[in-house]
């Protein structure tokens, strides 16, 4: 049985390319639905996929099913989007909505199409994709936006982690900073650590235990109990030396490597610079190659500057938005502005340093007429590097709803349309989803040019 409940939908696509719907029982297998077409949910428009919008799904995503919910897919019979809370070919058995949760590299086009039950949960901290099958394989309402392997789990055989791992056990065995990596590669399985025991692309360096932001989708402290953070964040900051002998190991053996502080098992790196700061005086001391990388809030720009007198190369800040209500109903910052963000991205600029905006992104919003206009205007008068497109983790509807209750938002341009967009006013933005390795920078401010 179905449910009659209807919202909008595009309904002039040929129904010969619309892709499969794909669904959960209560045991969690997934299986597709003959004769429904799969949907999205950019912003309040349910919207069915076809070919054109989607791609084969990338090795190494994930499908999960969502409790608590229902899924909404197109009737190729009826042509009505119905939410379905029983299977249609088995009365009584209870249908769940599937999601893609796609490899790094992919930037989401639209949320999978659902409505939540009475009393629903919050949705695990992933970012949430919608889905299909068409062919032979499941189709994925994604974007590709960076072409590097750099995490592809091909590359990064488990023998030749726990081989790395094994030697700088015992190369370095009182460093508390390769024990937390170790665990950061073999218990949560993360690539950026398990490329440092492997000796490829870039290295994290995890410093600070402490943030000045309560993000909504923070990964590594959820203190509300409303959702669970998904790894566990360092407890101690290593001392320089530390940080020091991590950074040149991986510098000495990979060409072109970066090294980065700012992970997602840490707080903001900017709150450790008193580690920080001689770390990479240290590794300058001994080496001139590889990238010195800060992910960061940007929320302590006097502090930044001091980095980038010791030699730090590039910075990515990470954003949800550039309009001051959005980032700060996302970010909560405790202790800094909005302004102090900007201004950390400018002195990166002026400082001849690599910029790059860690650009935390939901289709419905992020490509709303507001956010677009703010963007535009942002990138105007910061002419920043690279903009890193990543994959809000959050619950779709509740941070849709949080972001609504903080302003207006429009009907949304399409992910897709607004990178169209961004690509032609702005040529030499670069999109991607890694940070790169980047040309040493002449300083301006510090030798008075």
């Amino acid at each position: 049985m179905t449910n009659g409940k209807h919202k909008k939908t595009r309904a002039d696509q040929g129904r010969d390319r619309f892709v499969t719907a794909v669904v959960a029982d209560e045991a969690g297998n997934i299986f597709d639905l003959e004769g429904y077409a799969a949907a999205g949910m950019p912003g309040d428009l349910f919207s069915p996929l076809t070919v054109a919008d989607t791609l084969p799904m990338p090795y190494g995503g994930e499908l999960m099913f969502l409790p608590d919910r229902a899924p909404v897919v197109l009737n190729l019979h009826t042509g009505n989007m119905e939410v379905l809370q029983e299977n249609p070919f088995a009365p009584g058995e209870r249908l769940f909505p599937v999601s893609a949760f796609n490899s790094p590299g992919y930037l989401i086009a639209s949320p999978p199409a659902y409505e939540e039950q009475s009393g629903a949960s919050n949705l695990p901290l992933f970012s949430y994709g919608a889905v299909g099958w068409y062919g032979n394989g499941f189709r994925s309402a994604a974007i590709q936006i960076d072409r590097e392997r750099r995490q592809d789990l091909r590359l990064m055989p488990q023998e030749k982690v726990d081989r790395g791992v094994s030697v700088l056990r015992k190369k370095m065995p009182r460093n508390r900073l390769r024990k937390h990596l170790e665990k950061c590669a073999i218990t949560y399985g993360c690539p950026a650590a398990k490329n440092f025991f492997i000796g490829r692309c870039e290295a994290p360096l995890p410093a600070s235990p402490r943030c000045n932001a309560r993000c909504l989708g923070c990964l590594s402290l959820q203190s509300t109990g409303v959702v669970s953070h998904c790894q566990d964040r360092i407890d101690f900051m290593p001392s320089a030396d530390e940080i020091a002998e991590i950074a040149l190991e991986h510098l000495s053996k990979v060409e072109k490597g970066v090294v980065s502080f700012g992970q997602g098992c840490e707080g903001d790196p900017l709150l450790a610079a008193e580690v920080i700061e001689p770390a990479i005086y240290k590794i300058r001391e001994k080496t001139a190659s590889g990238t010195i990388n800060m992910n960061t809030n940007g929320s302590l720009p006097a502090v930044l500057s001091r980095l980038f007198d010791a030699g730090l190369d590039s910075i990515r800040i990470s954003m949800n938005s550039v309009r001051k209500a959005c980032y700060n109903a996302y970010f909560r910052p405790r202790g800094y502005r909005f302004e102090d963000v900007l201004e950390s991205a400018a002195l990166g600029i002026r400082r001849q340093r690599h910029v790059a905006v860690n650009y935390l992104n939901m289709a419905g919003i992020t490509d709303s007429p507001e956010e677009v206009e703010a963007l535009f205007s942002f990138l105007d008068t910061h002419p920043i590097h690279l903009i890193q497109w990543r994959n809000m983790n959050f619950d779709p509807l509740r941070y849709r709803q949080a972001m609504n209750e903080a302003t207006s938002h429009g009907a949304p341009v399409g992910m897709k349309n607004l990178v169209n967009r961004i690509k032609a006013r702005f040529p030499s933005l670069r999109h991607g989803y890694f940070n790169p390795h980047v040309k040493k920078p002449v300083d301006k401010e510090s030798t008075g040019g």
